[in-house]
């Protein structure tokens, strides 16, 4: 990816999502940064959170500056997926010497669209 080849690992995490958002304009994606979304419990609402983007109306894509991704940061990604009724999300990592990235599934929507 572009952004991890010019900037390389070592910045926080706002650097890249800021790079990150230059280069999908370059490329002519439809996003959102930063998106506040509602998080809600057995219809109640119970809080906020922050996706880094949204892309396309379609995809969500959480970022991460850390040295390895853990399970923790995918459990994450999913919880966000699951909340925010998304099928599919992207997990990348910028902070590792070669760029790290999961593309993860909302395994409960699938299961709804079955049943």
């Amino acid at each position: 990816m572009k952004v991890h080849s010019a900037l390389g690992n070592g910045f926080q995490e706002v650097i890249y999502q800021r790079a990150l958002a230059i280069e999908m304009s370059y490329s002519g994606l439809l996003f959102e940064r930063e998106k506040e979304m509602g998080v809600f419990y057995r219809g109640e609402h119970i809080g906020t959170r922050r996706v880094d983007f949204f892309v396309e109306s379609k995809i969500m894509v959480e970022l991460k500056a850390v040295i390895k991704l853990e399970d923790v940061h995918l459990a994450q990604a999913m919880n966000y997926l699951e909340a925010y009724n998304m099928e599919i999300g992207l997990l990348i990592n910028f902070g590792a010497k070669s760029l790290e990235f999961k593309r993860v599934h909302n395994n409960r929507l699938n299961l709804d669209l079955k049943d």
